[in-house]
């Protein structure tokens, strides 16, 4: 019996227009053997919310290079739990500054990546702790 691969949705929040990094992250995820969807670029915490309950995915990241991520990261985890999806990982990558680090944790990110991150840690990372069904 095939295991079901673990589904990742990537997200660009706001109105950044800087999507390397998610792109860089979206393949490095796909040749890892995981199911990616990409939400493109400027989408609000209620379109990505909507996608990952119809994509029923098993991880939302989020990738921010704008500043918002103390309002959007905490609102995208709000409604997620709305939708019932209290068990959906939620990751952030990007530019966040330290301070930010503990309260995002705190209000529901499973983690941050920081610029220059190993695509191997990130991978290990949703590897390790999405919970399987």
């Amino acid at each position: 019996m095939d295991e079901r691969k673990i589904r990742v949705l990537v997200a660009k929040p706001g109105l950044d227009g800087h999507d390397r990094g998610a792109k860089v992250i979206a393949r490095a995820l796909r040749d890892a053997g995981m199911e990616v969807i990409y939400t493109g670029l400027r989408q609000t915490p209620e379109m990505i919310a909507s996608a990952a309950l119809q994509e029923d995915v098993d991880a939302v990241g989020i990738s921010i290079l704008s500043g918002a991520h103390k309002t959007l990261c905490p609102r995208i985890v709000h409604l997620l739990h709305e939708n019932g999806m209290d068990d959906t990982l939620v990751l952030v990558g990007g530019i966040v500054p330290e301070d930010d680090i503990a309260p995002l944790k705190t209000q529901g990110i499973a983690e941050v990546f920081l610029p220059g991150t190993s695509t191997e840690d990130i991978v290990g990372f949703i590897r390790q702790n999405v919970r399987k069904n």
